[in-house]
């Protein structure tokens, strides 16, 4: 069973950054292709980033690309979401995700992964 634990958010004025982590209690923690999903008050939830089980390839939302990077590090089973010039708009309950069927990633659906965190709230502020 894979646990994952979102931690990093917090209430951030507009053009603010913030650091998202998302720690993986999976044993194999090199074999997960990872995600970032976000869900807004009233909406569906959306794909933010996803990120290769290598680490060596990265997909994102047209609306947070250039602005969000998405990376892990195999050596603390975790993963982080470093979110620059923050938007109202980013609003949002974020939940990290995790794919554990050997696929090589990245990946953009939310039925392509197995594992969901509980989220963490992001609050941007005018």
């Amino acid at each position: 069973q894979v646990q994952l634990v979102e931690s990093g958010g917090g209430l951030v004025q507009a053009g603010g950054s913030l650091r998202l982590s998302c720690a993986n209690s999976g044993r194999a923690f090199s074999r997960y292709v990872m995600g970032w999903f976000r869900q807004a008050p009233g909406k569906e939830r959306e794909f933010v980033a996803a990120i290769s089980r290598s680490g060596s390839r990265t997909t994102y939302a047209d609306s947070v690309k250039g602005r969000f990077t998405m990376s892990r590090d195999g050596a603390k089973n975790t993963n982080y979401l470093q979110m620059n010039s923050l938007k109202q708009e980013d609003t949002a309950v974020y939940y990290c995700a995790a794919n554990s069927r050997d696929y090589e990633g990245p990946l953009r659906r939310e039925y392509e992964y197995d594992y969901w965190g509980q989220g963490t709230q992001v609050t941007v502020s005018s």
